[in-house]
């Protein structure tokens, strides 16, 4: 299947909404020797920096970019978010 990385990050962008709702910023590369693109999620707020990196494989982006839903990289967006939001309220 043919598709850049940034058709890819608009994808993801498009499928999880979240993520431009909580202003996190999104980045990808893709690794050879891993046959997966490494994803890169940044929120900052003031002082507060929350980063998190994680791999999709290249069979889960090709779902991705055919309208299926990745559980594992839905799952780490929501723990994402989650966790700049626990800290948020702590303050």
């Amino acid at each position: 299947m043919g598709y850049t990385m940034n058709d890819l990050k608009n994808k993801i962008l498009e499928m999880y909404p979240e993520i431009s709702r909580y202003g996190i910023e999104v980045s990808l590369e893709f690794s050879e020797p891993k046959n997966a693109y490494v994803v890169h999620f940044k929120h900052e707020r003031g002082k507060d920096k929350h980063e998190l990196t994680t791999h999709l494989e290249k069979n889960d982006a090709d779902e991705c970019m055919n309208n299926i839903k990745c559980v594992y990289l839905g799952i780490k967006v929501a723990q994402f978010i989650k966790n700049f939001e626990l800290q948020e309220r702590e303050l």
